[in-house]
């Protein structure tokens, strides 16, 4: 009957591997190749006419007389005959709209869209698929509209001898002279954002730097399907009192955030790999807030310190702008906590030395697959110690299996008598039943952290480890690892007593299979870690049991027949 059932269950096992693979092929992976946003690299942004509102400023955050930056309607078609300004370094390639100076189009050249595209990862666009952009206004005394600013050419290109790249608009407000200036540096995913006022006027004007990031409710192009282990998406600050806290799109979109006064700090929008973050500068006092636009799109935003230009007197209001990848490194640069966008969770104390442990190890291995490998062999060695106490019980308790189902069946009418002599049996052969379980749930913490640091990492993204793994970030195209790990799992499982309670012990057959099921969109680079994990578990259980099968003084004691 069981060599039956084995041959009907072979065909419907390949048949159902056939079946995810195919419907992985076609629904698996989202393509974003073929998005309108593409398209707009080298031209305006579809809808952008549609929505021309206001930088505004809380009330009670705004100068006297003056909360908004007034901005009236514009037609599509004027919005259409504007030439956007191209900007391309190394790192990024972004559009500037000379009506206010916003970037409304950031690709990064050093991340494909996906792997193996000509295509460059877009970070900010506006159309019809997702309206993302960063905004900059000044708020000026007698200024009702955005400035409408004139560069001194529409495309500027990073030369290969150069270092920086100036990006000047200037304008003259009511006899107040303007450059609106955009320094790009190579190898740099900031941008320092500069006002240089120059009041012309026999009388003194008030000027506040405003930035904002607006974004709707698309969904993440960088997540991947991981069945409800995404990573967080949506908006987040930081102040001196309050390092790094999350605001969700649906507390902008209630007002339910209150503003804040603080000095230094950043505010930012937060996708899986990816970051937009404005830095104000640190030694002045900034209000930061959020509110929703005409479009209703989620709008975060900080306005500095209003400044006071003298007649015939000069100013100069700044900030920075940060728009890529989530590294650490790059992150730290621009502001002070800035790099907890790269989010570890509660566990982040354990996440940070595991990804600088990973990090070295790259360093000096090359390949982020082998490293992942190398950093799971590290930590199953300096958790060996717990790892050995659980193996050491649960090997007992499958040796002395026997003896405990023997006292089942004899006291099996009697609970109470049973667990008094199940008692006295540990207390003989020394066994502590929470013994198996104790050390794991100490090692959960760690295994957790791991995974998070795993899943945020961006430098994941579209790395090679060997054969058919070019992606560690995606799952695995042919699901060969998840297969590993199920079948690991079950190894391991054979090792393990079997529960006493027979639904229990049903239960426990199938967790290999459940698993298996959820592993199959998980990254891949998270399922080497699992899969590495179960194998030099499976291998420290194997020898550890065996050697307490060959150990006489365990179950010396035992009752016999």
């Amino acid at each position: 009957m069981d060599v039956k059932r084995l041959l009907l269950l072979i065909p419907l096992a390949i048949l159902a591997y056939l079946l995810v693979i195919q419907w992985n092929q076609d629904y698996g992976q989202t393509s974003f190749e073929s998005t309108p946003e593409i398209t707009q690299r080298d031209n305006t942004p579809a809808d952008e006419g549609a929505d021309r509102d206001n930088l505004t400023v809380p009330s009670s955050g705004a100068p006297q007389g003056s909360a908004d930056e007034g901005l009236p309607a514009e037609s599509a078609s004027d919005a259409a005959s504007r030439d956007f300004i191209a900007v391309t370094t190394d790192v990024l390639d972004v559009r500037i709209d000379p009506y206010g100076g916003d970037i409304v189009f950031a690709a990064l050249p050093q991340h494909e869209m996906t792997l193996d595209s000509e295509r460059n990862y877009v970070l900010l666009s506006d159309n019809a698929t997702r309206s993302y952009v960063a905004r900059s206004g000044i708020q000026l005394d007698g200024q009702a509209s955005r400035i409408a600013f004139t560069p001194e050419r529409t495309e500027y290109r990073l030369g290969n001898d150069e270092q920086t790249l100036n990006v000047d608009l200037t304008a003259d407000v009511n006899g107040v002279e303007i450059t609106k200036q955009l320094t790009f540096e190579r190898g740099n995913y900031a941008v320092d954002v500069n006002y240089f006022v120059a009041n012309n006027t026999d009388a003194p004007v008030s000027a506040r730097f405003i930035g904002q990031l607006a974004r709707d409710n698309s969904p993440d192009p960088s997540s991947g399907v991981t069945l409800g282990m995404n990573s967080y998406m949506g908006a987040a600050y930081s102040t001196p009192d309050t390092r790094y806290e999350k605001i969700d799109f649906e507390d902008i979109q209630n007002s339910s955030f209150q503003n804040r006064e603080a000095e230094g700090g950043w505010i930012a929008i937060i996708q899986h790999y990816f970051v937009s973050a404005w830095a104000p500068k640190q030694n002045e006092q900034n209000l930061f807030y959020v509110t929703t636009d005409a479009r209703d799109r989620n709008v975060v935003a900080f306005a500095g310190p209003t400044s006071s230009v003298a007649a015939e007197g000069e100013a100069t209001l700044g900030a920075t702008l940060y728009m890529g990848p989530k590294v650490q490194d790059y992150l730290e640069q621009v502001a002070p906590n800035l790099q907890l966008t790269v989010d570890y969770g509660w566990l982040w104390f354990i996440a940070n030395p595991l990804f600088w442990l990973l990090d070295h190890i790259q360093d000096i291995v090359g390949n982020w697959g082998w490293s992942i490998v190398l950093l799971t062999v590290l930590v199953k060695a300096v958790l060996f110690p717990l790892s050995a106490k659980a193996y050491k019980s649960m090997a007992r308790m499958r040796k002395l299996g026997p003896e405990m189902q023997r006292l089942k069946e004899t006291y099996g009418d009697d609970r109470q008598k049973m667990s008094q002599e199940m008692m006295k049996f540990y207390q003989k052969e020394k066994i502590n039943p929470l013994g198996g379980c104790l050390p794991i749930v100490v090692q959960m913490p760690v295994f957790i952290a791991l995974y998070w640091m795993l899943l945020e990492s961006v430098e994941l993204r579209h790395a090679p480890f060997i054969f058919w793994i070019q992606d560690l970030s995606v799952k695995d195209p042919y699901f060969i690892l998840p297969i590993l790990m199920g079948v690991s799992m079950f190894v391991q499982q054979m090792l393990n007593p079997t529960p006493p309670d027979p639904m229990q012990a049903k239960i426990m057959r199938l967790l290999p299979i459940i698993f298996t099921f959820f592993f199959l969109w998980f990254p891949a680079g998270l399922v080497i870690y699992w899969v590495v994990n179960n194998i030099i578990s499976v291998a420290q259980q194997y020898f550890i049991t065996k050697r307490i099968e060959k150990d006489p003084s365990v179950g010396k004691g035992m009752r016999t027949k």
